[in-house]
Order: structure tokens, then C-alpha cells, then sequence
């Protein structure tokens, strides 16, 4: 099947990671920009998801309009707001719960009416979810907090479990699997995971955007996870290199975490 130069009549759908695939840090990836606006110029509809749940999506709308890629934030899918569309869709709304994470859970799950519990709370009240996303400020009294909560009764809710994020400089910072691993070992409980590789985000961009799986494609550098959701959701899965994955690790790779692709750069997407 053809990747590329397809007729503006029959769209296709690309789903773009952001970290190590659109950019590392805020250095853009190469030729990033250039496939972006070449997709979209060809009639393409082109989307973004990222298990990083650091930043709202008007936040990453506004990193990748310093880029040049100008993009809606409605064209943005985060694990902080896949989180705040499974409470909505659970009828949880107005439910308390305790958050370990920055701007991006917290705005998130504010704007669809959760009840947060402040990290400087420590009250005898109710919680009804933990949800664990990145934290650059996680503390010990954050997680006793988190093991409290879980150890009464409260849902163990995780956004994503990547282990490493991608740098400018060729290194990885750990991620928000490293917290969930912590809050995991303190109560001895299975988190609900809810980012890559788990399908719920993923499919809700296909409804949103009334896309056939046949016709869409999930563009990622994490076998782990883009990859492998892309598998696990029946889409087409493009591997670009210059992320976290190396070309043999790609061409080793088996079962969900095959790329049906492996590409040098988003250049060659068009």
C-alpha cells in the first residue's frame, strides 16, 4: 500500500507522536516541518498524540506553532486528556481525586468538572481516583499520599507508562513509568493505563475524525508504544528512526512491536 501522493479525495489519516518523532525537547526533528504541511497540503488529515501528559494541548499547540507547524489544539490527543475523556465517559465527573502530575493533568481534568485534591491536602476525605502522570516535583509525601488513597479504596488511574522521554542531546530523561512503578510497588496494586499502548486515545481520534483503520496511520519512534498500539488498534505503524529506537532494535522487533515501516526521517513520508 502507498504512503504517500495519494489523491486529495481519499484522505488519510496520520497520527503523529510528538517526543523524539515532531521534535526532541525544542530542538524540531529533521524535515519534520516539511512533511507536516506536505500531508496537509495533499489533502491529508494530520494528528498528534503524545503520552507525555507534562503540557495542555493549547500548550503543545503553541510549542509546535514555534516550529511552524501551526496546529489546533481539537487536533492534539494528550494521556492527560485521553484521562479527562475516560472520566467523562465513565460518568465520573465531579469525583475527587488525588493527582500526581503538572499543568497538563491538572488543567485537563479541571476543565471536565473533576474535584482535585491539592498535593498540600491531607484530609480524612474520600478519594475516588489517584491518577499518576509526569512530575518533575514528585516527592516521597506524593507518593505516601498516592499509597494512602489506593491502600482506602481509591482507582489507580496512570496516564502513560513510558519509562524514558527523549533530549535535545541524544540522551533520555526518565518518565512517567518510573512514578507509576513507585506508586505500584508502595500498594502493591495494577494501575488502569490509559495512554500508548492501550487503545482508548487512539480510537478516539479515529471516531472524532471518522476515519476506517484501513486508512489510517500511526507514525512513532517507541516500539513500546506507538508501535505497539498501532498493532493492537488494526492501523497502519510507520517507524522513524532518530528517536529512542535504533534501526536493528526496529528490524529485531516481533509481534505488536513490528513496524510495518521503518523510515531515516518524515521526509520520506511524502
Amino acid at each position: 500500500m502507498e504512503f504517500a501522493n495519494e489523491p486529495c479525495h481519499d484522505r488519510l489519516t496520520y497520527v503523529f507522536d510528538l517526543d523524539g518523532v515532531i521534535y526532541r525537547g525544542d530542538q524540531p526533528q529533521p524535515q519534520a516541518k516539511e512533511a507536516i504541511l506536505g500531508l496537509r497540503r495533499q489533502g491529508h488529515t494530520v494528528h498528534f498524540y503524545t503520552n507525555n501528559s507534562s503540557m495542555t494541548r493549547k500548550a503543545y499547540s503553541r510549542k509546535l506553532a514555534r516550529m511552524g507547524i501551526p496546529t489546533s489544539p481539537d487536533d492534539i490527543m494528550t494521556s492527560a486528556y485521553a484521562t479527562a475523556l475516560y472520566f467523562v465517559e465513565n460518568d465520573a465527573v465531579g469525583k475527587t481525586v488525588y493527582r500526581i502530575g503538572g499543568p497538563g493533568v491538572t488543567r485537563e481534568l479541571e476543565s471536565v468538572g473533576m474535584k482535585l485534591v491539592r498535593n498540600g491536602d491531607w484530609t480524612d476525605e474520600p478519594i475516588d481516583y489517584v491518577v499518576v502522570g509526569i512530575d518533575r516535583a514528585f516527592s516521597y509525601r506524593k507518593l505516601a499520599r498516592a499509597q494512602s488513597a489506593i491502600l482506602a479504596g481509591a482507582t489507580f488511574i496512570a496516564t502513560n507508562e513510558d519509562l524514558t522521554y527523549p533530549t535535545e542531546n541524544g540522551g533520555v530523561v526518565p518518565g512517567n513509568g518510573c512514578l507509576v512503578a513507585a506508586v505500584r510497588a508502595a500498594t502493591a496494586t495494577e494501575p488502569l493505563v490509559i495512554g500508548k499502548p492501550e487503545c482508548y486515545a487512539l480510537e478516539k481520534i479515529l471516531e472524532m475524525t471518522q476515519t476506517p483503520r484501513d486508512r489510517a496511520y500511526m507514525i512513532g519512534d517507541n516500539l513500546t508504544t506507538d508501535i505497539a498500539v498501532g498493532n493492537k488498534a488494526g492501523v497502519h505503524i510507520v517507524l522513524v528512526l532518530g528517536g529512542i529506537t535504533s534501526r536493528d532494535e526496529a528490524e529485531r522487533a516481533t509481534g505488536n512491536q513490528k513496524p510495518e515501516r521503518i523510515i531515516n526521517t518524515l521526509g520520506e513520508l511524502l
